[in-house]
Formats: C-alpha cells, structure tokens, sequence
C-alpha cells in the first residue's frame, strides 16, 4: 500500500473515530444534564465528557496533519445515541448509565477494529494515547453503572 492510499485511509478511519468521540460528548452533555442534582455523579461523567473532548481534539489534528479536513458532527451514530439518551432519560439515572455504557463499550470497540487501517503514527497515537484514554472512560462508566445497579 502506497504512503498517499495509508494516509487517505487513516484520515477516513480517523473521520469514523471522530464522529464516534463528538457523539459521546453530546451523550455526555445530555446525561449530565438529568444528573445535575448528583455532584459526585455529574463531577465523574464531566470528567468522562472532557476525556472524550479531549480525544476529539487529538483526532481533529492529526486528521489536520495528514492535510484532512476533520468532521464537523456525529453524523449517523450520534443521531442514535441522541434518541437512545432521550428514551433513556425518561427512565431515570441508572438507564442513562446504561446508555454511556454502551457509548464507551461501543467506541472502545471501534478503536480496536480500526487500528489495523492506520497508518504507523496513526496507530501509535491510537495505542499510546486514544485507546488508553477509552479504556479508561469505559472503566469509569462500567464501575458507575454498577453502583447503580447495587
């Protein structure tokens, strides 16, 4: 594979994983939203939503970097997490956990699956900062989500 078809599909694969990060932090924003009345609980999922913001930028830049033009919107997937949170919220706390559940559980997921179709920096950044950082968002949430159900 030439270095122009690796960089066109990094910023493709890095696009997906962009769009997956600005829908989590408008998940985030909703769920905090129904949870003000909690400061332990909205303090954790605020740390959680500039985590994800956070991976926004890093994704953003190094789209920018390979000469990409970064999304803008969370397109398909934050539509649905958008409706999934709303019937969520109606439920109560423990339902919109289990909403960001699925968010983080999902873009862990999406971080694994694309990694092979990065370019090496591309996987590097993944590996060494982006993948970690969403394991750790998914552990965050898993453990609320369990104190709920307790």
């Amino acid at each position: 594979m030439d270095t122009e078809t690796t960089t066109t599909e990094t910023v493709k694969e890095f696009n997906a994983l962009l769009r997956g990060e600005i829908s989590a932090v408008e998940t985030y924003d909703q769920a905090i939203d129904k949870v003000e009345a909690d400061g332990a609980l909205s303090a954790e999922l605020e740390r959680c939503r500039m985590a994800h913001q956070y991976r926004v930028i890093r994704l953003s830049d190094a789209i920018r970097l390979r000469g990409g033009d970064p999304a803008t919107s969370s397109g398909a997937w934050g539509a649905f997490a958008k409706l999934f949170e709303g019937g969520a919220a109606l439920l109560g706390r423990a339902s919109a956990i289990a909403v960001l559940e699925r968010v983080e559980d999902h873009g862990l997921k999406e971080y694994r699956e694309r990694l092979g179709k990065l370019d090496p920096s591309g996987r590097s950044l993944v590996v060494e900062d982006l993948l970690p950082g969403q394991s750790g968002t998914q552990g965050v949430v898993r453990r609320l989500g369990q104190q709920a159900a307790a």
